[in-house]
């Protein structure tokens, strides 16, 4: 197949001249970079920035935009710089097509001169529908233009682009592709299990509610007063509590632990992406609790390395784990059947190699990056012969 030019346009990625990024950059940056292997020029077009710069790492353009500020005006201006800059970089042959993400509906009256794409890794409607809060109207109304205009969707799961479309009252056609990873960064033929003395429950990502963080106390207290030696790691970025307005979702959980469940809780904060993987490898297990998600990344990294996974069971779970085989699913609320869940899979090592084993075969066989990208370009390709 002709190499292809493709540009992401994205609010975030994974470097140190970007800024924080979450689990779009991250999905971007697997699947750019398996592009860039298979011989495709990858630009990136990444808003929101404190300067405009234009660099290359990795193989990859990065050109960091400065969104315009005019009160009133902001969003139009900046999205009449990013049209500006994706047709200029269209004349000149160095992008073909561009793919967006549905997030805040950045893509709405962007008028491209090549095919449009948005992936759909959950849009702020998606993901206030469900964590059960009002959505600003001016989100839902530029997502539901950048959805009606862009030339075709793709969704990371089936049950994002089902919900996405029952939300905005549509019925377009979409092609579901999933997240994937890159499966040399995450090798594992020669790993053992490099668990810490303490057997440890790991949960890596941001401290929000939408992601089952207040339910976790209440989770762990029961595993604690089962297995009152283990202990739970919290790795990622804090954030403020949307609900009670509080600054801090760690100061809203801290007193949900028991007194003496509290003393087996440490919670690291954020930190660089690089530093995860042994973060990983040292966990007994791995708990995602969350109530929105389209296609998490971190099931996948976990799972990689072969951490046996207690995970929500909503929605988009069962695409990626099978129950009781590559991992376990059990709702965020049941907080006793999911704690035991814990702490059976910590009681029966056998039982966590046979599923960390099965979960890493369920990586590679369909959530590979090289495998993600080889579809996503067989999907370009239609839009670029049309």
């Amino acid at each position: 197949m002709t190499p292809m030019k493709i540009a992401f346009l994205t609010p975030e990625y994974p470097h140190e001249r970007v800024g924080h990024s979450g689990g779009i950059g991250t999905s971007i940056k697997h699947l750019a970079l398996a592009l860039v292997k298979q011989g495709h020029s990858i630009s990136l077009l990444i808003y929101g920035q404190r300067e405009d710069a234009v660099f290359e790492t990795d193989g990859i353009t990065f050109y960091l935009i400065k969104n315009r500020k005019l009160k009133g005006l902001s969003w139009w201006l900046t999205r009449q710089k990013i049209e500006r800059l994706i047709n200029t970089l269209h004349s000149e042959d160095k992008i073909d097509i561009v793919e967006v993400p549905d997030w805040t509906g950045i893509s709405s009256f962007i008028n491209a001169n090549c095919p449009l794409i948005i992936r759909q890794n959950g849009s702020d409607t998606y993901f206030c529908h469900l964590d059960a809060r009002p959505v600003k109207a001016i989100n839902k109304f530029h997502e539901k233009k950048a959805l009606q205009s862009a030339d075709a969707i793709l969704s990371v799961s089936q049950f994002t682009g089902d919900l996405t479309n029952s939300l905005f009252g549509l019925n377009r056609e979409f092609k579901v592709i999933p997240n994937g990873i890159t499966l040399t960064d995450f090798d594992c033929s020669n790993a053992v299990e490099k668990t810490t003395l303490k057997p440890t429950i790991l949960y890596f990502g941001t401290l929000i509610r939408k992601k089952g963080l207040l339910e976790l106390p209440l989770i762990f207290n029961a595993v604690h007063a089962h297995f009152p030696e283990a202990q739970l790691v919290l790795i990622g970025k804090d954030s403020p509590d949307i609900k009670t307005e509080s600054a801090s979702t760690w100061n809203i959980m801290h007193p949900l632990f028991t007194e003496s469940a509290r003393e087996q809780v440490l919670y690291k904060g954020a930190m660089p992406y690089s530093d995860m993987r042994k973060h990983i490898e040292r966990a007994t297990i791995c708990v995602f609790p969350t109530f929105a998600e389209a296609l998490p990344v971190s099931w996948l990294e976990a799972m990689a390395l072969k951490r046996p996974v207690v995970a929500s069971n909503v929605g988009w779970a069962k695409d990626i784990i099978d129950n009781g085989v590559n991992g376990y699913l059990v709702h965020p609320t049941d907080h006793s059947k999911y704690s035991k869940y814990i702490v059976r899979l910590l009681n029966n090592p056998d039982e966590r190699l046979k599923m960390g084993e099965t979960a890493r075969q369920k990586i590679e066989t369909h959530f590979s990056a090289e495998i993600v990208a080889a579809q996503s370009v067989a999907f370009y390709q239609t839009y670029l012969d049309k």
